[in-house]
């Protein structure tokens, strides 16, 4: 049977978007390379043909030559492998340095294909060039099993970087391969074909939450199907947790409430939302929190976006520019008691010199 990988945004050098310590983000940096590489091992003991790289390789246009060499000498490595390379909107100038690679093919802003039997995998690389063209010089032979590569942004809309998957309907697509979506996501394209994001190989920061790895393309090409299976593969999962804290009475139980409403896990890099109405003051609540959670696992970041319930009667009396602060919100009107308490809460710590964040 023949197998393909489908992979994307793997944004090798990447800076790391989780605001980690120094330390841990060069560790972060080795681990995308180190998963990258059991992804080839993979390939390698699965009897994968090629790997598609549907673009962000690297994390940029210039990449460092830590991070190209790394990438070509596993190319170079592995000679009975095809990496099949279309660059993304990060890695679109000079990511392409060696020559002569067989078992390398790229792609530019004009369609082209590589064969492996019945299968085609034919790619394009946007550009404002051919940003309305690209659909009608789609031509796809019905009889092939056919791969499509592209990176962009699914859309109602056709322009720069998006990808109208109306456009592409009816034009003899069995899979249509992306990147540029950090999770995975499949849907259909008509009632031939599919398109799917890979998603990336390892979340970098907490927008990227949730299992991340490759799929895995399985050709049938007697019954003409393709078998698309993802498989999770990052060494670490980036994970986001909400917490009301409004029943605890302070920091550690707070603490408290946390840790039973998670099921740990030391190589996890975990965001914490504390939420609800609070009794007691939360200055220094998500730094205290974030040293008591560090041992529990591999970075937590805690928000605190809690309020403090205060009362006009608090404050009924108090002349100074905190009491005529709060008397103003609180008699204010067009505004729910909810939305009181926040910008009472925001408005307090910007007095008090501390930070607000929204």
């Amino acid at each position: 049977m023949l197998r393909f990988i489908h992979c994307a945004d793997i944004h090798l050098g990447s800076k790391m978007e989780a605001k980690l310590p120094e330390q841990k983000v060069e560790e972060r940096r080795r681990e995308i390379r180190m998963t990258f590489n059991k992804m080839i091992d993979y390939a390698k003991a699965n009897g994968v043909r090629a790997i598609l790289l549907s673009g962000d390789v690297f994390d940029s246009d210039r990449p460092l030559r830590r991070d190209k060499l790394f990438f070509y000498e596993a190319v170079k490595g592995n000679p009975d492998m095809d990496f099949i390379y279309l660059r993304g909107n990060h890695d679109s100038k000079e990511s392409y340095t060696e020559e002569g690679l067989l078992n390398l093919k790229t792609f530019s802003s004009e369609w082209s294909s590589y064969s492996y039997g019945d299968v085609d995998i034919t790619g394009l690389e946007l550009s404002e060039e051919n940003e309305l063209s690209l659909y009608s010089t789609l031509n796809l032979d019905s009889d092939k099993l056919n791969i499509v590569m592209l990176h962009g942004t699914v859309s109602e809309y056709t322009g720069r970087g998006m990808i109208n998957v109306r456009e592409l309907k009816n034009r003899n697509i069995d899979y249509l391969a992306l990147g540029h979506y950090h999770s995975f996501r499949k849907e259909a394209i008509d009632m031939r074909g599919m398109y799917a994001y890979s998603g990336c190989l390892e979340g970098r920061g907490f927008d990227e939450t949730g299992e991340k790895g490759f799929v895995l393309l399985e050709i049938d090409e007697e019954n003409k199907k393709i078998k698309d299976t993802f498989v999770p593969f990052a060494c670490r999962t980036v994970r986001e947790l909400c917490v009301d804290i409004s029943d605890c009475e302070g920091s550690y139980s707070a603490y408290k409430k946390i840790c039973d409403s998670y099921e740990w896990s030391t190589g996890d890099l975990l965001r914490v939302i504390l939420s609800g109405e609070i009794t007691f003051d939360s200055d220094g609540l998500s730094s205290e929190i974030e040293e008591l959670l560090s041992d529990k696992c591999y970075f937590a970041s805690v928000k605190d976006k809690t309020h403090r319930r205060i009362s006009l009667a608090d404050h009924e009396n108090d002349t100074t520019l905190r009491g005529e602060f709060v008397r103003s919100i609180l008699l204010a009107n067009g505004y729910t008691d909810e939305e009181k308490q926040q910008m009472i809460t925001y408005g307090l710590r910007v007095l008090d010199g501390r930070e607000a964040e929204l």
